[in-house]
C-alpha cells in the first residue's frame, strides 16, 4: 500500500489539486492508490488516450458532471504489467523481420541486376511492391484491427511474413525471378499487417507518461530491419563472378531469412496477448466498457478525412516519409555511380541513416512524453530533415567517403526521427478516433509518394544525375514543411486527459472533506 504524501494532504495548502501538479501521475497517483483500492498493489495511471467520454459528460470537455463515486473508483482501476515490453519486444522482431526483406535486394541491385537478368526498373519494383500493395489493403486491414483485435492481425501479419521468406527459398536460380517477385509480394501482404500497430500497441499496454516512447520503440524495430537490410546482404552476397557461387550465397542468404522469419511466427502464437487484463490507463479503463455497436467504422474514416488538420499532416507525413523510401531504394544506385565498386560501403551508409534515425526516433519520443509540443517539434524536425537533404545532394559527389557518412548520418537521425512524431501528432489531432485507422492513413499516403518518389528519382538520375534526383525530392521536403506549419495543433488528448484529471482531483477533495463535489472551473489553456 502506498502512504499519503504530505504534500497532498486534504487539508491546508492542497499541493496535489493545483493545475501544476494535477497531470502528475508520480505524486497524485500513490494517493489515489491508496483512498480507491488499499488491498491493491498496482499503480494508479491518469488520463491517458481517453478515446470516448466518460459518462456524465456533456458537449464541453471541461464541464463537470456528478458521477458516482463507486463509478468512477471502478472506472480508474489500472496497472502497468511488465510483460508490456514483452509484447513490444516481440512485434518490434516481427516488424524488423519484414523491413529487413524490404531491402534484401535493392541495396545489391546491381547483383541481382546480373543474375536474374533483370534491369532497374524490375528490381525496384521489388521494393515498390510493399508501397503498391499498402495501398488497397490498409483500409480492410483497418477494419479487422479495429473489429478483430490486434493479436489477430499480428498472426496474420506475421504468417504472411514466414510464407513469403520460405517461398524466396526457392528462387535462388536466375530463372526464378517470377517466383522471388511473387514472395516479395507475400512478404509486402504482411507489412500492411504490421506497420499500423505501434501507436495502437503503446495505447492498450502503456502508460501516459510513457506512451509516445513505447511508439518510438516500435517504431525503431522497423528501422533496425532497415539497419540490417543495408548492412547484412552485401557481407552474404559478395560481387563474384561465379553464377553458380552467387546462387550459392543468395541461398544462405533466403534461408537465413526464412529461419528468423519462421522462429518470430512461433513467438507471436505464443506470447503476444491481446490487451492486458486490467488497463493501463483511465482511458483504456473507459474504453473497455464502450458497447461495440457504438462505434462505425466507416463514419470513423469519414470523420477523419473531414479533419482538416489531420489531412495536412496526412500530406506532409507523405512527403517526407516518401522521400525516405526512395533515398532507402536508390541509395545503391547513387552511391556506386559517383563512387564504384563500394557494395558494401553503400550498405555500410544506408545503416548510418538507418542507426542515426533510431537514435533521432528514441529522443524525439521521449522529449514528447516530457514536453507534449507537437507541433513545435514536428515542425523543427521536418525543417531539420530539409537542410539534411540539401547538405547530403551537394557533399554526395565531392568523392569523399566520410563526408557521406557524415551527411547520410545527419539525414537519417531527422528524417527516420520523424516517423514516430507524425504517428502521435495524428493521435492528438484526431482524438477520440482509433489510433490504427490514424496511422494506417498516414502510412497510406506514405506509400503512394514513395512509389511516385522512387519512380521519379530513378528516371531523374538516369536522365541528370544524382543531385538533379536529390534537389527533386528537396523541392518536396520544402512543400511539406510549409504544409506542417499551416496545421492547426489542437491537442484534442492532451485536452481530455487534464479535464479527466481535474475532475478526479475534485471528487477525491470532496470525499477528502466530507463535502459536496466543487464545481470544476472550465480551462482555458493546457
Amino acid at each position: 500500500m502506498y502512504a499519503l504524501p504530505s504534500s497532498c494532504k486534504p487539508e491546508g495548502e492542497g499541493k496535489c489539486f493545483n493545475r501544476s501538479n494535477i497531470s502528475s501521475q508520480t505524486e497524485c497517483s500513490n494517493e489515489l492508490d491508496n483512498i480507491w483500492s488499499p488491498t491493491r498493489q498496482e499503480r494508479i495511471s491518469l488520463g491517458e488516450y481517453n478515446h470516448h467520454i466518460l459518462p456524465g459528460d456533456s458537449s464541453d470537455p471541461f464541464e463537470h458532471s456528478a458521477m458516482d463515486t463507486g463509478q468512477l473508483l471502478r472506472l480508474m482501476e489500472t496497472r502497468l504489467y511488465m510483460r508490456r515490453w514483452v509484447m513490444l519486444f516481440v512485434f518490434s522482431a516481427l516488424s524488423m523481420s519484414n523491413a529487413f526483406m524490404w531491402l534484401q535486394y535493392s541495396i545489391i541491385n546491381n547483383i541481382f541486376m546480373r543474375f536474374y537478368k533483370i534491369d532497374t526498373q524490375a528490381i525496384d519494383w521489388l521494393s515498390m511492391i510493399y508501397f503498391l500493395t499498402y495501398i488497397p489493403l490498409i483500409l480492410p486491414v483497418m477494419w479487422v484491427l479495429d473489429n478483430r483485435g490486434m493479436r489477430d492481425v499480428m498472426v496474420v501479419g506475421s504468417a504472411f511474413n514466414c510464407i513469403g521468406a520460405w517461398i524466396k527459398t526457392s528462387t535462388a536460380q536466375p530463372s526464378m525471378f517470377a517466383m522471388t517477385f511473387f514472395g516479395q509480394f507475400v512478404c509486402s501482404m504482411a507489412a500492411v499487417f504490421i506497420l499500423g500497430i505501434p501507436s495502437r500497441l503503446a495505447s492498450l499496454w502503456f502508460g501516459q507518461q510513457e506512451v509516445s516512447t513505447a511508439c518510438s520503440i516500435g517504431v525503431l524495430g522497423n528501422q533496425m530491419g532497415i539497419a540490417i537490410g543495408f548492412l547484412i546482404p552485401p557481407i552474404l552476397v559478395p560481387n563474384v563472378d561465379d553464377i553458380n557461387e552467387l546462387e550459392h550465397y543468395i541461398r544462405i542468404m533466403f534461408y537465413i531469412s526464412a529461419g528468423v522469419a519462421t522462429f518470430i511466427f512461433i513467438l507471436v502464437v505464443i506470447v503476444f496477448q491481446e490487451r492486458p487484463e486490467i488497463p493501463p490507463t483511465q482511458a483504456q479503463a473507459q474504453a473497455r466498457n464502450i458497447p461495440p455497436d457504438e462505434y462505425s467504422y466507416t463514419a470513423s474514416v469519414l470523420r477523419l478525412l473531414r479533419n482538416k488538420p489531420f489531412m495536412l499532416l496526412v500530406v506532409s507525413y507523405g512527403l517526407n516519409v516518401g522521400c525516405f523510401y526512395a533515398v532507402s531504394t536508390l541509395l545503391n544506385r547513387m552511391v556506386i555511380e559517383h563512387y564504384p565498386g563500394e557494395e558494401v560501403n553503400a550498405g555500410r551508409i544506408g545503416l548510418t541513416i538507418v542507426v542515426a534515425g533510431m537514435v533521432g526516433s528514441l529522443i524525439c519520443g521521449v522529449w514528447l512524453d516530457k514536453t507534449k509540443t507537437y507541433k513545435q517539434t514536428t515542425l523543427v524536425v521536418y525543417l531539420l530533415s530539409l537542410t539534411g537533404m540539401l547538405v547530403y545532394a551537394f557533399t554526395l559527389n565531392l568523392g569523399y567517403l566520410w563526408v557521406v557518412f557524415v551527411t547520410a548520418g545527419v539525414l537519417g537521425f531527422f528524417m527516420t526521427g520523424y516517423l514516430p512524431l507524425g504517428f502521435e501528432f495524428a493521435v492528438e489531432l484526431t482524438y477520440p478516433e482509433s489510433e490504427g485507422t490514424s496511422s494506417g492513413l498516414l502510412n497510406c499516403s506514405a506509400q503512394i509518394f514513395g512509389i511516385i518518389f522512387t519512380i521519379s528519382q530513378g528516371k531523374i538520375i538516369d536522365q541528370w544525375g544524382t543531385l538533379a534526383g536529390n534537389i527533386f525530392l528537396s523541392i518536396f521536403l520544402l512543400i511539406g514543411a510549409v504544409m506542417t506549419a499551416f496545421i492547426k495543433s489542437d491537442l484534442r488528448r492532451q485536452k481530455a486527459n487534464l479535464q479527466a484529471e481535474v475532475r478526479i482531483a475534485n471528487e477525491v477533495t470532496a470525499d477528502l472533506e466530507g463535502a459536496a463535489p466543487p464545481e470544476i472551473l472550465k480551462e482555458r489553456k493546457l
